[in-house]
């Protein structure tokens, strides 16, 4: 493994200096040091310093119409000291006209792409769907965008359904969504999203698998506020299985060009897991690139009783 991220960083290195005139290349690394706050007495604390996530990318514009991006995703994905590398972007795309774009290959998906870009803090922590595993945010298969108007747009996608970190299933099933974006000024967005996961077979206990997601964005002169509410409706293609719910809520406000607070709500009712997150800090923009948020992370399991989990972070994203 250290031998494969070797030589995909070494690659990566190579087409930076030879291509550099021509295309983009992008390095964003995410790494914090935690700190167990909820141990009982006598028990040493866990701490930890960690480097989760690091995205290796280039992007090239062949021409007004088509232009293509790479991103590989190397992450410690069971949390310990092994690294693994993923292909996570490898697409094309293609502006066909001024009002529709599509993106082919390994891409980008539109579940919960709204509420990343609100949420504006992928180095802390996910947005929710991907946090507590309701999509994934890339797949292979093909995207289109569709510029109805200057304030509306549309766009729809047919993806494999498995994710970046996982081949197709032998089955062979798409998973589809269908989404509008309005704007109806230039400080608020809304979002309504739909998600469908077919069954595999045609029995009286199947069905197939819908998310439906309403979100909304409003951004003040020094202000961002957002919420997103998702629901999961025949769960694992079980009919009429019983519905999760996912609810999150954020916002920031900017003291000056240095230092944001910042805040987020999540309730997730899902089988497998449920309970409500909160997340709160201050960050600072150190320079160009570099950024630093101090914050407290909490976990609280539904169960009657539950005593809440709290870590304290210091996380760091750079890039360039």
């Amino acid at each position: 493994m250290k031998k494969t991220i070797l030589l995909l960083s070494s690659a990566f290195l190579i087409s930076m200096n030879v291509s550099a005139q021509t295309g983009t290349p992008a390095v964003k690394v995410f790494s914090n040091f935690n700190y167990d706050m909820s141990t009982e007495e006598g028990e040493n604390p866990f701490k930890a310093f960690e480097v989760k996530r690091s995205y290796l990318g280039y992007s090239y514009k062949i021409d007004d119409r088509f232009s293509t991006k790479i991103t590989f995703d190397v992450g410690s994905n069971s949390g310990g000291s092994a690294y693994t590398a993923f292909l996570k972007i490898a697409s094309l795309k293609w502006k066909t006209s001024d009002k529709l774009t599509l993106n082919l290959g390994m891409v980008g998906t539109k579940n919960f792409k709204f509420m990343e870009k609100a949420w504006g803090r992928r180095y802390i922590e996910k947005s929710a769907q991907d946090k507590y595993k309701w999509a994934s945010s890339a797949d292979v298969g093909v995207t289109a965008d569709y510029k109805v108007s200057d304030n509306i747009s549309i766009d729809a996608q047919v993806l494999n359904g498995e994710g970046y970190k996982k081949t197709q299933s032998a089955n062979g099933l798409f998973r589809g969504g269908l989404g509008l974006t309005y704007m109806v000024s230039n400080n608020l967005k809304l979002r309504l999203h739909q998600d469908i996961s077919p069954r595999a077979t045609y029995t009286d206990s199947t069905e197939s698998q819908t998310i439906t997601t309403a979100a909304i964005a409003y951004s003040g002169d020094n202000y961002v506020v957002g919420a997103e509410k998702s629901l999961m409706q025949n769960s694992g293609n079980v009919l009429d299985a019983e519905e999760q719910d996912l609810m999150s809520i954020y916002g920031s406000y900017k003291l000056n060009d240095d230092y944001t607070f910042f805040a987020r709500y999540d309730d997730c009712e899902k089988t497998d897991k449920a309970g409500s997150y909160t997340i709160y800090g201050i960050e600072r923009k150190m320079a160009k690139g570099v950024t630093v948020a101090l914050n407290m992370q909490s976990w609280t399991d539904s169960a009657e009783g539950s005593e809440a989990e709290n870590t304290l972070f210091l996380n760091f994203e750079y890039k360039f």
